[in-house]
């Protein structure tokens, strides 16, 4: 499901805007194994390994919905695409809270002066007036989708989200472990002559800010990092697939950070072999020495407990925006918990969120109601799902989107919001279309 943000025509849009662990050698036994049945009266968190288990995730777990003429705008343009936009998310804290979620996504960009991303363009000419600059100017990392596109977000820089997790985590100290997904962003999606705002690239001193950040709100006992895996053993990998993840009860309480981007694992690991020193578990994978979690966003079941049963963590997706809610397909949802995949990422972590695509209540969540769940490929014969983790407080219903704007821009509005002209120029010049595909990904 690595499907490109179904990031459909956002060149056009912007154009258009302008214009107008395992216990033995060789991986973990399976839960079916004799050999993994606890001792009666065993204790939960002595006997049960941070892989596993199950729990669910959120994508992009910051998004918010954008401003309705933003959104008809861009429904202008993408049609039934704007689709894969609609999608939203309450507060890091209401999710670990009340929707029984323990693994989220973060996307970063680099803004090493500050002000790079205070003034979207789709912002700007839907004339959506000031946006928060006095966090926005400041230097450090921001947290948004898609630079001048889609930027709305509930916690503005990952200083900010860390923070709100770190303080939920403190108050909260018994919970499973979070893991945080943190996806670098920084492609360039210039198309049609349109220059929009360029990120910095995610160089090695980049690298290094990163962590900085995260330490900078998690001191080290807080965390799980790759030192604290791989401990004595030559490399990460070895670690995962023989002594393989610290227990539960040692895993209480903590946090752990995930490289989405395969793509930057070499520049991570430059002057740290084997993710000596850092933070992140890269997106490796089986062979490689820092492998311990990879990434498999499409729950191809026999490939995923087949790493699980290795010892490596797995993170993979239920559904996508404009995807499976859409008709309430739930057959990738039932291959991704079947897959024992420890992370199921979606959108719709309770009831609610899928009511404005009329689909009849799509939801991605735990089965039982637990917050979490012995892992179904390699947890023990006496694991209990229901004593994990107890941290959860019922809300009320999550806010539906009703309906997308992909089904209300035509009946909405009959022409898009007028552009401001180009500096220079008396007018602006008439919309065109330009085709092409962001490179960027969800």
């Amino acid at each position: 499901m690595a499907r490109p943000v179904r990031h459909l025509l956002v060149a056009g849009l912007l154009v258009v805007a302008l214009a107008a662990v395992p216990t033995a050698v060789g991986g973990a036994p399976r839960a079916d194994d004799p050999s993994t049945t606890a001792p009666a009266g065993a204790n939960p968190d002595d006997a049960l390994r941070l892989n596993q288990i199950q729990v669910i995730g959120t994508h992009n777990s910051y998004h918010e919905l954008a401003s309705d003429p933003e959104r008809i705008l861009r429904g202008k343009i993408l049609g039934s695409a704007e689709d894969q936009f609609e999608y939203e998310h309450r507060p890091l804290t209401t999710q670990f809270e009340s929707e029984k979620v323990r693994e989220i996504e973060l996307d970063v960009f680099n803004d090493t002066k500050g002000g790079l991303y205070a003034h979207p363009l789709i912002r700007q000419f839907t004339n959506g007036g000031p946006y928060d600059d006095a966090v926005m100017d400041r230097p450090g990392l921001k947290v948004l989708h898609a630079q001048d596109v889609d930027y709305h977000s509930t916690c503005l820089t990952f200083q900010a989200c860390l923070g709100e997790v770190k303080r939920w985590s403190d108050a909260h100290p018994t919970h499973m472990p979070i893991a945080i997904l943190v996806e670098l962003k920084d492609d360039i999606i210039d198309t049609g002559g349109i220059t929009f705002v360029h990120p910095e690239k995610f160089d090695a001193p980049a690298m290094d800010r990163l962590d900085a950040e995260i330490r900078n709100v998690f001191p080290p006992a807080d965390m799980i990092t790759p030192d604290d895996v791989r401990g004595s053993h030559a490399t990460l990998e070895q670690a995962v697939t023989t002594d393989g993840w610290p227990t539960l009860g040692e895993s209480r309480g903590k946090v752990l950070f995930l490289m989405d981007n395969s793509s930057l694992r070499t520049t991570y690991l430059s002057g740290h072999p084997d993710l000596e020193g850092r933070v992140l578990f890269t997106n490796a994978q089986p062979g490689d020495p820092d492998a311990a979690f990879v990434e498999h966003n499409d729950p191809d079941v026999a490939q995923i407990q087949a790493l699980v049963e290795q010892g490596y963590v797995v993170r993979t997706r239920a559904d996508s925006p404009g995807g499976e809610a859409v008709t309430n397909d739930t057959r990738t949802l039932t291959n991704a918990l079947a897959s024992g995949a420890q992370w199921v990422s979606t959108d719709y972590p309770v009831p609610g969120y899928s009511d404005g695509y009329h689909s009849g209540g799509y939801v991605a969540a735990i089965p039982g109601g637990t917050v979490g769940r012995c892992n179904p490929v390699i947890a023990p014969a006496t694991c209990d799902s229901a004593a994990l983790d107890t941290n959860f407080s019922p809300a009320p219903r999550a806010p539906g989107i009703d309906p997308p704007v992909g089904a209300l821009a035509p009946t909405t509005a009959t022409t898009a919001p007028t552009a401001p002209p180009p500096v220079g120029s008396g007018t602006a010049p008439p919309a065109v279309a330009v085709p092409g595909v962001a490179s960027f990904t969800g």
